[in-house]
């Protein structure tokens, strides 16, 4: 055993040289044929993994875009909610001013026919009385008198006593 040596704890002796050259040439062939494959598996992972973060960071400002485009148009609904709210009270207090204003219309309308109905019927009442007064005086006139009046007489008669009352009032 010439090879042979005495290095501490470790003895060099034939077999250790042979597992020395069996590890090297095991480290060659996982170097030249292994390691670059689990390196291209590493790095492919890599890319992947890479790819998916930057689609990953894509899909989240997208979201983010339609989180705020989902807000301008929520806005958008909620001013156009609120001017039709408006709009809708606008027009329901226009709505009650017109018919309070038509209510005031025609209370006055029916005030001012009633006026006249009670102007005519006044008027009417004051004819009656008037004929009732001219044929009061026709007989009165007649029994005093003694005579029928002819119509002219009648009519001057009637008419010198209807201002004669109407003087006496005023």
């Amino acid at each position: 055993m010439l090879l042979a040596g005495v290095a501490g704890v470790i003895t060099i002796n034939g077999t250790v040289i042979v597992e020395l050259i069996t590890f090297v040439i095991m480290l060659a062939i996982l170097a030249r044929y292994v390691y670059p494959e689990i390196v291209k598996l590493a790095e492919a992972r890599q890319r992947a993994i890479a790819e998916q973060l930057k689609e990953a960071e894509q899909a989240r400002a997208e979201a983010e875009q339609r989180l705020k485009e989902a807000e301008a148009k929520l806005d958008d609904a909620r001013k156009t909610a609120q001017s039709v709210i408006d709009a809708a009270t606008k027009s329901g207090e226009q709505l009650r001013q017109d018919l309070k204003q038509k209510a005031e219309e025609e209370s006055k309308r029916t005030v001012e026919a009633a006026r006249k109905e009670i102007e005519a019927e006044r008027e009417r009442a004051i004819q009656s009385v008037r004929n009732e007064v001219a044929s009061l005086v026709v007989a009165a006139t007649e029994k005093v008198i003694g005579e029928t009046l002819d119509d002219e007489k009648h009519r001057r008669l009637i008419e010198k006593a209807i201002q004669e009352v109407s003087a006496a009032r005023g």
